[in-house]
């Protein structure tokens, strides 16, 4: 009768160890799912602000006020939740905006780290007048160098939509 050759269990179960202690250290570096966390979370930000957008519009057509546009003599104003919103052509001006009003509108989150950022005059630290822009994870928004951010641009006639532009590359 031959002997038969092959591992003990102890040798088996120390084989086992080593190898899934490799593969809890390891595997985080192999598997990074926060990029697509970031990515998703744009994406879920912009179909809030669009989908809010539209509701304003709607309430702006109804009230009679959706050909108008805001401008330093006469502003187009509809009550959201309380607060008093400027349009332009019954879509929400993003001039006008603050957290507050954007908050009336769009249901955001600005409590886990998102910055928004009003914007001004064009200065590449800002997102162009006539938008507004968040950035993900970011102290002091810069929307030259933030490749992780979502802009909402208002509409510029009667007949135009806004714009949602969101920069992905970066998250």
């Amino acid at each position: 009768m031959k002997k038969q050759k092959g591992f003990t269990l102890v040798e088996l179960i120390i084989v086992i160890v080593i190898l899934g202690i490799l593969a809890v250290t390891a595997a985080p570096r192999f598997i990074d799912v926060s990029s697509d966390a970031k990515k998703a979370t744009l994406h879920s930000m912009k179909a809030a602000i669009q989908a809010g957008a539209n509701l304003v519009y709607a309430k702006s057509f109804i009230e009679g006020e959706h050909d108008n546009v805001s401008s330093l003599e006469a502003k187009s104003q509809i009550l959201i939740n309380g607060v008093t919103l400027e349009t332009n052509f019954g879509y929400p001006s993003a001039v006008s905006s603050s957290q507050v009003s954007v908050l009336s509108w769009a249901d955001l989150d600005f409590t886990n780290g998102y910055k928004l950022t009003i914007g001004e005059l064009t200065d590449n630290t800002t997102p162009p007048y006539g938008s507004f822009g968040i950035t993900l994870g970011t102290e002091t928004p810069n929307f030259a160098t933030n490749t992780c951010n979502l802009i909402y641009e208002e509409a510029a006639t009667p007949d135009d939509v806004p714009d949602y532009i969101i920069t992905d590359s970066g998250c």
